[in-house]
């Protein structure tokens, strides 16, 4: 086990970061500031399509990045990639998590939120982060100075957003961020970012007209992109070495009004 320090950085030479979701607009954005600054990335998504994931890998900065396919809502087939990830590029020091899933339910709505719809958004956005967690972390603890990044979302504690069943999966992210920044200390960092509305095709339905009328009520006057949330992903792995076990909100103020 390798003795870690969890020191300030600016460089991530010599470091494999795994995005998981890696073909998602967060997850290409996040890999491609982690590759301009050294590290090689594998990306983990469940399709193996060569045609979307072979423009992905070109587009990276640097070099020694792979495409690995796995499921989060299979365990075997994480565990699997996890071991294989460690025999081809090494020991994982970074672990994003930026899989996720939803569809717009309006909160008032009870009946549509049916029980398959709320098991689904659970097993992706809750369970599948756990057991990403749970298929890295026995290899990031040897690396130097691991950290787990969850990507979570301002509805964990504003209560709005796509529905009601993910804005529950979120807290319940949020509240594991905690527990296994305590459970896997010292040798993890365990960390979260929330971001509020980002520009990307993640929530089936919205688009430019959504995207405007909430920039109109958020403080900063915009949504968020997903190059703000790499960012932010890049900040807790480089100069935000001390931190664990809390969540940074990414949003643009949008917490603040809704």
């Amino acid at each position: 086990m390798t003795q870690s320090t969890f020191q300030p950085i600016t460089q991530l030479d010599g470091k494999v970061a795994v995005i998981i979701g890696g073909a998602g607009a967060i997850g290409i954005a996040t890999a491609r500031h982690l590759a301009a600054l050294g590290a090689r990335v594998a990306l983990v998504h469940r399709s193996d399509d060569p045609k979307r994931t072979q423009p992905i890998l070109d587009s990276l900065p640097g070099t020694g990045h792979k495409f690995y396919t796995a499921s989060v809502t299979d365990s075997a087939s994480l565990k699997s990639v996890a071991a294989q990830i460690q025999n081809e590029m090494g020991a994982t020091h970074i672990l994003v998590n930026s899989a996720g899933f939803t569809q717009p339910v309006p909160l008032n709505d009870l009946d549509a939120l049916s029980d398959e719809l709320i098991d689904s958004i659970f097993q992706v956005n809750w369970r599948g982060v756990f057991a990403s967690i749970r298929a890295f972390a026995p290899h990031m603890k040897k690396a130097q100075d691991p950290v787990i990044i969850n990507v979570s979302s301002i509805a964990a504690f504003t209560g709005m957003g796509s529905n009601l069943a993910y804005a529950a999966a979120k807290a319940g992210t949020d509240l594991m961020t905690k527990a296994l920044a305590k459970a896997l200390s010292p040798e993890l960092r365990v960390v979260g970012i929330s971001p509020g509305v980002v520009n990307t095709s993640f929530v089936p339905g919205r688009g430019p007209e959504f995207n405007q009328k909430a920039a109109l009520s958020t403080p900063l006057r915009r949504v968020g992109e997903s190059e703000d949330v790499a960012q932010a992903i890049v900040a807790l792995t480089t100069t935000l070495a001390f931190a664990t076990g809390t969540t940074l909100v990414v949003d643009g103020g949008r917490h603040l009004v809704s």
